[in-house]
């Protein structure tokens, strides 16, 4: 993944269809998405939306998306600048999935109290 510039997006949860951030997400998406997952643990914030930590020993499902290679830089600076707004501030990490792809995942950068979601999955919480 060194030197290669990053085109994927793997999201775990409110940025999935169905959720209520995915409206930001679907107009710089270039695909249908592939489902997923990422080496981590997820958490419930109890405040309707997930908690990701990559590492460690568990999986966390979702999903991964092509970016649009026009709106990249667009797509990283609406996405990092909704995912600063939450209690705890979420950070844009690169990772490579379990399918071998690297991403841009949001991690969960600390705060509050949460509560594990032993599924890895929050449509399945």
């Amino acid at each position: 993944m060194t030197g290669e510039p990053i085109r994927h997006l793997f999201v775990y949860g409110t940025l999935r269809p169905g959720d209520v951030r995915w409206r930001l997400l679907e107009p710089f998406i270039a695909d249908h998405g592939i489902d997923d997952s990422a080496g981590g643990e997820l958490f419930d914030t109890g405040l309707d939306y997930p908690a990701a930590v990559f590492g460690g020993g568990g999986t966390v499902l979702g999903r991964t998306y092509e970016l649009r290679a026009e709106r990249i830089a667009e797509a990283l600076v609406v996405l990092d600048e909704e995912e600063g707004t939450v209690a705890g501030l979420y950070r844009r990490v690169r990772l490579t999935t379990s399918r071998g792809t690297g991403v841009w995942a949001y991690e969960y950068g600390g705060g509050l109290t949460l509560t594990p979601i032993p599924s890895g999955d929050w449509f399945d919480r």
